[in-house]
């Protein structure tokens, strides 16, 4: 993938990238890939899918009360629990407007750690970590914020995602669908949107402008990206050369924070990875 290359004129002390097929294949791979990256918000996917897994053992419901009055682990996942960005405070009724929110995601994980019975940094090793072979991965601290991880651990995490085998199929087409639709709201460094489309714990790209994806990523592209300067997209509607497979993943992290070089660099970045993969 000469695309990921492109990763090399980036302002950013270190950076690394990785492209990974919806059936687990690594195409391509570009920095040291086994560098450990503090994440920051891309903490939110890997917590929210502990959070599933919680929901699928049983732990948990996603409509049980969780957070403020009127609440639910769905809210919270969603980011329409009302809760302020990062103090524990109520700023709208749930399910009324579309407030991202740090302070959602900790007290999405207080409630895990209260129902597993053991920290939630813990839970997450066991229920997502450790059986992805995610060995370089940790999310101690915030939920919302705190995780470290690699290129390769992430690339891991993409092909699950993908291709679950932790979780049902069913619940990941759950979580890659709107939640509350038509809600408006901040996506952080780009702006009000209308809508601000998101999912359990997934960020929705639809027809968001502006947007960190690429202008020919699909509507249905979902991911997260953290303001240490990384993300992760997952676009389910790539397609490749030949017509005989859909479906990538793009993992890259950084050591520099998110600013207006990401905004100018990342787009063009996903479209030229886009662009390859088609040719």
């Amino acid at each position: 993938m000469h695309a990921l290359a492109q990763i090399e004129n980036w302002p950013v002390p270190t950076a690394a990238a990785a492209l990974v097929r919806a059936d687990g294949t690594v195409v391509g791979s570009h920095g040291p890939s086994a560098h450990r990256f503090p994440l920051a918000s891309v903490t939110k996917p890997l917590a929210a899918y502990a959070a599933l897994v919680a929901y699928e053992e049983g732990a948990i419901e996603l409509d049980e009360p969780a957070g403020p009055e009127g609440s639910t682990v769905r809210h919270l996942l969603a980011h329409t629990s009302g809760l302020a960005f990062d103090e524990h405070k109520v700023m709208a009724p749930a399910g009324t407007r579309r407030l991202y929110s740090n302070a959602g995601f900790e007290v999405l994980g207080d409630h895990i750690a209260k129902a597993a019975d053991m920290p939630f940094a813990e839970y997450a090793r066991q229920a997502v970590l450790e059986p992805l072979g995610m060995t370089a991965t940790t999310l101690e601290g915030s939920p919302a914020k705190d995780g470290v991880s690699t290129v390769d651990d992430l690339v891991r995490f993409a092909a699950e995602v993908q291709a679950p085998r932790l979780l049902d199929a069913r619940t990941v087409v759950e979580a890659m669908s709107v939640v509350h639709p038509a809600l408006s709201g901040i996506l952080p460094g780009y702006g009000h949107q209308k809508p601000n489309d998101w999912g359990l714990g997934f960020e929705i790209r639809d027809s968001k402008s502006p947007h960190w994806t690429g202008s020919s990523s699909s509507p249905r592209t979902f991911g997260h990206f953290g303001q240490s300067g990384t993300f992760l997209w997952i676009d389910p509607d790539a397609g490749w050369a030949g017509g005989n497979n859909t479906g990538a993943a793009c993992v890259a992290l950084t050591d520099r924070a998110f600013g207006q070089w990401a905004i100018d660099a990342w787009p063009p970045f996903t479209d030229a990875v886009l662009a390859e993969l088609r040719s």
